[in-house]
């Protein structure tokens, strides 16, 4: 409210009286409007020395209304709404010189702008905006090679925005593993979507330790062992040497075993003690350190510890060793009632030890609810206590023994589970690990409950007849994990998702990028009451420009935006988008290697759209070379 307040007093004082904000909508867009005040990619017209009377009576309607944006005065200061005013006076509103202001007609025709720039106050006034555009629109068709060689010879020139470049030159398709290699040494961020093999070991090996953490601190890329290896050593803190290490083992890389004796040398060993895949052979150390903490991770591989080891850490003189030992000691044997009744904390021990009969028949009575719920999920629990579990008085109760892996099918749909399936829900991972047995995932993609068939449908891959049924299934979440996950999924499923799905962000695209969506036939949709389905119709193969170009004018932004970011887009659409009243489809044409050069170095310059404008391929590599040096020049 601060700013809309700030900007209100501003044009109250200027002699408006302010009406309403107004997104725009179908309306042009402000920020189409200030890069035409700034000479970018602004029609020919009249750029007079003063805005007289006459072109505020010409930009006001017969109630003396008109829209009008000021300079970093808008909510969330992108100057991205405008605000109806109306000029009740006769004469010229004080709104001239800073902070800078464009002010648009109600009926889109007039366009008025004052910007400060270095070189004084830029003035723009035109009338006849909507044809003027078209023309320039349709003059951008014709630029010659010459034309566009002589624009990019001029770029960068000054450098309005180099910062701003660094941040999405390294997305830019075009952009050689040379030059990312060069732009580590300025900015690392475009590394969290990179999977260059050059450009990776040249980031481990980059003296800047910010730069190889940032390897570590993402999903992608995908790292070999070696190279994590290679991560872990160059790590001069030894806390992040673990960390990285877990992050490695979380990712699935195995570590050599020497880098393990290396890492519980250091100052982290305890930390490093608990890390998974340690050798075997570090256990009789680590069980029988000085410190508490180590000899308390010992006890996580009880398993492999030997006999009299394992009797030294259930009589360590250090309670939380003897209460790690007790609780790793009672996985396998029965844990009697006066070993659970001193422990410190039960919740432990109610998750994953194995209980005496008497003690098990207690605890599943007990009065508290959350005790007799964290109990249904514990691994150990006898058969008997699991089915007075499912027919426990409590709703959560019962939801959670109606999840376990030991129950037959028919025991499960016997429980009175209760589900919300507006809820996010995770993939069970005992069902993630039998992904691989097709026996399992046939039988549990029958299960009567949601959540089982829905881990299911997470599988990477299914035979024919468990997928069919899936794509079936009454619950919609079912469905779409298999269009995410499922490389098997059926083309008509996904089609049928499609109508409701267009990607999440820990799928993007899916369903429209499966391996399996059908291209063929899909002009069928060209004309389809849906926007979704008319977005599918440029995927099809015979599709052609003319059908780019009726759907880069369809009233669905939507549509428009598949259509901005087709290859086939006629240079004139392209510009003719880059004032559509949607930020995402002007942000998306952006991006279109059809903009002219001309128009394209203007929003290089351009503080909307810099970030973007640098991505797109288009650029010549040249050009994207200049860039660089300069925005290493504004950064150092």
């Amino acid at each position: 409210m601060q700013r809309r307040e700030k900007l209100h007093d501003l044009l109250t004082r200027a002699g408006l009286t302010v009406i309403e904000d107004v997104r725009p909508g179908s309306l042009f867009p402000p920020e189409a409007g200030w890069r035409i005040a700034r000479g970018i990619a602004a029609p020919d017209g009249a750029a007079p020395q003063e805005l007289d009377a006459a072109w505020w009576r010409r930009l006001c309607d017969a109630d003396g209304e008109f829209l009008v944006a000021v300079h970093r005065h808008r909510i969330g200061g992108n100057d991205a709404w405008w605000t109806r005013v109306r000029h009740a006076g006769s004469g010229v509103p004080e709104l001239t010189g800073d902070p800078g202001f464009v002010a648009l007609s109600p009926d889109g025709q007039v366009l008025l702008a004052a910007v400060p720039g270095a070189d004084g106050t830029r003035v723009t006034a035109l009338d006849r905006l909507p044809e003027r555009l078209e023309e320039a629109a349709a003059a951008s068709e014709h630029e010659t090679e010459a034309e566009r060689a002589e624009v990019w010879a001029a770029v960068p020139g000054r450098p309005a925005w180099p910062l701003h470049w660094t941040e999405g030159l390294g997305f830019n398709p075009a952009a050689t593993d040379e030059l990312l290699i060069r732009l580590l040494d300025v900015d690392e961020g475009f590394m969290h979507g990179c999977d260059r093999p050059a450009v990776l070991d040249a980031a481990l090996a980059h003296p800047d330790p910010r730069v190889r953490s940032t390897l570590a601190d993402t999903f992608r890329p995908k790292l070999t062992p070696d190279q994590w290896t290679h991560l872990i050593r160059a790590e001069p803190s030894p806390a992040r040497r673990v960390l990285w290490a877990e992050r490695a083992r979380a990712r699935g890389a195995a570590l050599p075993e020497d880098l393990y004796d290396d890492l519980l040398t250091g100052p982290s060993r305890a930390q490093a003690a608990q890390l998974p895949g340690l050798p075997a052979r570090h256990l009789p150390g680590l069980a029988s350190d000085a410190d508490p903490r180590v000899r308390a991770a010992a006890c996580a591989r009880w398993e492999d510890l030997a006999t009299a080891l394992r009797e030294r850490l259930l009589a360590d003189a250090d309670n939380t060793v003897r209460t790690a030992a007790l609780l790793a000691h009672h996985t396998g044997i029965p844990m009697p009632h006066e070993v659970f009744a001193a422990l410190p904390d039960p919740q432990r021990a109610l998750e994953q030890c194995r209980l005496a009969p008497e003690l098990e028949a207690e605890l599943v009575r007990d009065a508290d609810a959350n005790v007799r719920r964290t109990l249904a999920a514990n691994p150990a629990l006898s058969a008997h206590s699991v089915a007075v579990l499912a027919q426990d008085p409590h709703d959560d109760v019962r939801s959670e023994a109606a999840l376990r892996p030991d129950l037959t099918e028919k025991q499960r749909a016997a429980v009175r589970h209760n589900f919300d399936p507006t809820l996010m829900s995770h993939t069970l991972p005992w069902v993630e690990d039998l992904h691989d047995d097709t026996d399992a995932m046939r039988r549990l993609a029958a299960s009567s409950h949601p959540l089982i068939r829905r881990s299911v449908a997470r599988a990477p891959h299914l035979p024919p007849d468990v997928t069919a049924r899936l794509a079936q299934d009454e619950d919609r979440a079912v469905r779409l994990f298999l269009a995410e996950s499922c490389e098997d999924a059926p083309a008509d499923m996904l089609l049928d998702v499609w109508r409701w799905w267009d990607g999440s962000f820990s799928h993007p695209g899916r369903p429209r990028n499966h391996p399996n969506f059908p291209r063929a036939g899909l002009l069928r949709y060209a004309t389809d009451p849906s926007g979704r389905m008319r977005r599918l119709a440029l995927d099809d193969p015979q599709s052609t420009p003319a059908h780019v170009a009726r759907l880069a004018r369809d009233p669905e932004a939507e549509v428009r935006r598949r259509a901005a970011e087709d290859p086939r887009l006629s240079p004139a659409d392209a510009v003719r988008l880059l004032n559509d009243p949607e930020a995402h489809v002007r942000d998306t044409v952006v991006r279109n290697p059809r903009l002219p050069a001309r128009v394209l170095a203007g929003l290089l310059h351009d503080r909307d759209t810099a970030i973007t404008a640098v991505t797109n391929p288009a650029v010549p590599l040249s050009v994207l070379l200049r860039i660089l040096a300069a925005a290493a020049a504004a950064a150092h």
